[in-house]
């Protein structure tokens, strides 16, 4: 409601521009005979009318419309890995919280020593994260990816364990054993502040998950390629 507030208060200025412009164009048509005030006075009101008109379309560079947000296509849901401590099921939770309430994320995914521990938001039916060339980069460097609108990265493919029509994805390193994804439903909606506040939560939990799952403590699925 407030955006769309917003954008009625900066088209005012096309508007009242519009119609004073018309209306001096009918003012001068209709006057049978012009005389030099009102000649005066129609050029200053041609050029307040421009003045309104400019100002109107200069709002609207200035203060651009955000993008529309959509629903992702899935399911709502939480899922925790039943194996993990409980002291780390609870820092998960309250993590995962955080920034769906905070941010714009939707959904989230902890992917750790080639395991997920958690899902939740809107989730995909596929559950199992196969690491392409982006999280396997994140892994290598150690620093966030943000994918900003999706549509314009063909590797978003291998994000199939997100909703199909996710629009900005933030894969944010949690230490150099794992990564934490998540999916918003709008895109170029993370701020500088958001991805700050994502890398110091990041932080926080790759600590937790370094003192509680030590290197090599989560047995390997079957078909784990380890």
């Amino acid at each position: 409601m407030k955006e769309d507030n917003g954008r009625i208060v900066r088209l005012l200025p096309i508007v009242a521009g519009s119609i004073a412009g018309t209306l001096l164009m009918l003012n001068r048509v209709l006057t049978p005979e012009l005389t030099d005030s009102q000649a005066r006075s129609d050029a200053v009101g041609v050029i307040l009318t421009a003045v309104l008109i400019l100002t109107g379309l200069l709002w609207q560079q200035v203060q651009p419309r955000k993008p529309d947000s959509i629903i992702l296509e899935g399911t709502a849901g939480f899922e925790l890995s039943p194996t993990l401590p409980d002291p780390l099921k609870t820092e998960l939770a309250w993590a995962s919280h955080l920034l769906l309430t905070n941010t714009v994320t939707r959904s989230i995914v902890v992917y750790y020593q080639g395991q997920v521990l958690l899902r939740r938001g809107i989730l995909a039916p596929k559950a199992e994260v196969t690491p392409g060339v982006i999280l396997d980069r994140v892994l290598t460097k150690q620093k966030a990816i943000y994918l900003v609108d999706t549509k314009v990265y063909p590797g978003r493919i291998e994000f199939d364990y997100l909703p199909a029509n996710t629009q900005g994805i933030i894969c944010q390193p949690l230490g150099s054993q794992g990564v934490m994804i998540l999916g918003a439903n709008t895109p170029r909606s993370y701020t500088k502040q958001d991805e700050a506040w994502i890398e110091g939560i990041a932080d926080k939990l790759a600590n937790s998950l370094e003192l509680n799952l030590p290197i090599g403590s989560i047995a390997p699925k079957p078909n784990d390629k380890r």
